[in-house]
C-alpha cells in the first residue's frame, strides 16, 4: 500500500492536484485538477496560470528535497508529472498566441515562451541533483504537452496513447526545447521529421522507438510508476551518478533553449491570417471536447 497524502489544499491552486509518498520520497503533480474542469472556458493545455501554477509546485518540491537530503544524502526523490484529465496535455495556449499576434506583441510573445522553457529547462535539470523526473502519460501529449514529457528522465505512457507536434500545421515548430530534448533520445534527422510531418505517433510507436522508456496497457500506468521508484531507489547511488554522466555527455543549457525560443517568437509573427484561422480552430476544438483536437488536426 502507497503511503499518499495530500499536500495541497491552497484553494488558490486550482489547476493541479498534488500527492506526497513519504515512504518512497515521490512528489506527484496531477494537471488538470477536476475543479478547473468545472470552470466554464477551461482548456487543458499550458496557460498562463497553469504555467504559474507547476512553478509553484516545483519551489515547494525543491525545498521538501534539500530537507530530506539533510536528513539521508543517500536518498532518490522522485517528481511525477501526471493529468487528472482524459489527456495529460495539449500544449501551447494558442488562444494566448492568436491573440497576441494579431496585436503583434512580441513582448507578450516571449514572456510566455521565456517562462514555458524557464519550466522545461528546470524540469530537465531535476528539479534537484537527489531527483529523478518521471512524465506519467495517459492521456494524448500534443505539442508543448509531449515537450513536457521530454523534458522528465523517465516516459511512462499507457498503451493507445497519442503524441505528436501539430504546429506545423498552422505554421509554427515546436519551439520550446523539442529538438533539444527529442535529438538526444533520437538521431536529429528523425527529430527533425517528426517537428514537420505534423503525425501523431502512437505510444506503442514511440516505445519501438525509443522515446517512450516503459509502456504499459491501459490503466497500468500508475503502477509502473511505482515500479520505475521503487528500481531507481535500489540503485539510487548508480542512478544520481548517471544523471551526472547524461548532464556532461548531453548537457541541454538554459540558453540553447532561450535562443530557440527566439527563432520561435519570430516565426509566430510571420503567421498569416490563414495559418491563425487554422489555429484558431483548434482553441474551438479543445472548448468541445480534448479529442477533438486530434480529429481537427487530421482533417487539416
Amino acid at each position: 500500500m502507497y503511503n499518499v497524502e495530500q499536500l495541497h489544499r491552497d484553494p488558490s491552486l486550482s489547476t493541479i492536484r498534488t500527492q506526497g509518498d513519504a515512504s518512497n520520497a515521490s512528489h506527484w503533480c496531477f494537471m488538470h485538477a477536476q475543479q478547473a474542469f468545472s470552470e466554464a472556458g477551461y482548456r487543458p493545455c499550458f496557460s498562463p496560470r497553469l504555467l504559474r501554477e507547476l512553478r509553484l509546485f516545483a519551489q515547494e518540491t525543491i525545498n521538501t528535497i534539500k530537507s530530506d537530503v539533510e536528513a539521508d544524502p543517500a536518498q532518490i526523490s522522485h517528481i511525477v508529472l501526471a493529468s487528472d484529465a482524459h489527456v495529460f496535455n495539449l500544449g501551447g495556449d494558442l488562444q494566448l498566441f492568436s491573440h497576441l499576434i494579431r496585436e503583434r506583441d512580441r513582448e507578450g510573445l516571449m514572456r510566455y515562451a521565456t517562462e514555458c522553457v524557464d519550466s522545461i529547462h528546470l524540469l530537465h535539470t531535476r528539479l534537484h541533483p537527489s531527483a529523478h523526473t518521471v512524465a506519467l502519460v495517459q492521456g494524448d501529449a500534443l505539442g508543448g504537452g509531449f515537450e513536457l514529457a521530454l523534458a522528465c528522465q523517465t516516459i511512462v505512457a499507457e498503451s493507445g496513447v497519442q503524441m505528436g507536434f501539430p504546429e506545423v500545421l498552422f505554421g509554427l515548430f515546436p519551439g520550446m526545447g523539442a529538438y533539444s530534448l527529442l535529438s538526444r533520445r533520437v538521431s536529429p534527422k528523425l527529430a527533425e521529421q517528426m517537428m514537420l510531418n505534423g503525425v501523431m505517433y502512437s505510444s506503442d510507436q514511440l516505445h519501438r522507438m525509443g522515446i517512450v522508456d516503459v509502456l504499459v496497457p491501459k490503466g497500468e500506468g500508475a503502477r509502473a510508476v511505482h515500479e520505475v521508484i521503487r528500481q531507481n531507489r535500489r540503485i539510487a547511488t548508480a542512478r544520481l551518478a548517471l544523471h551526472r554522466v547524461r548532464d556532461a555527455v548531453n548537457p541541454v543549457s538554459l540558453d540553447e533553449l532561450a535562443r530557440i525560443t527566439e527563432i520561435w517568437v519570430d516565426t509566430a509573427l510571420q503567421l498569416t491570417d490563414k495559418q491563425l484561422r487554422v489555429m484558431e480552430r483548434l482553441v474551438r476544438a479543445q472548448l468541445r471536447r480534448p479529442e477533438a483536437v486530434l480529429e481537427n488536426v487530421s482533417a487539416v
